[in-house]
């Protein structure tokens, strides 16, 4: 079975949101690397916090999207 890292998204209340959607890797690397390349772009559309998850389960601690200024 191939390892699966996924971020799951949540707003400033703490509610996970639908959108939008993480991508699914295969190394944890490449999730975090996504992420440090697209939190202006998530922060835009919401975003307050993201958690990586391998194979379903938390893989680290939340990482915090600040807003972003335009």
């Amino acid at each position: 079975m191939v390892p699966r890292w996924v971020w799951a998204f949540d707003d400033a209340r703490g509610d996970e949101v639908a959108e939008p959607v993480s991508p699914v890797f295969t190394t944890q690397f490449d999730a975090e690397a996504w992420l440090g390349e697209h939190w202006r772009t998530l922060s835009r559309e919401g975003v307050r916090t993201a958690r990586l998850l391998h194979d379903g389960e938390p893989a680290s601690p939340a990482v915090p999207v600040p807003p972003v200024e335009d």
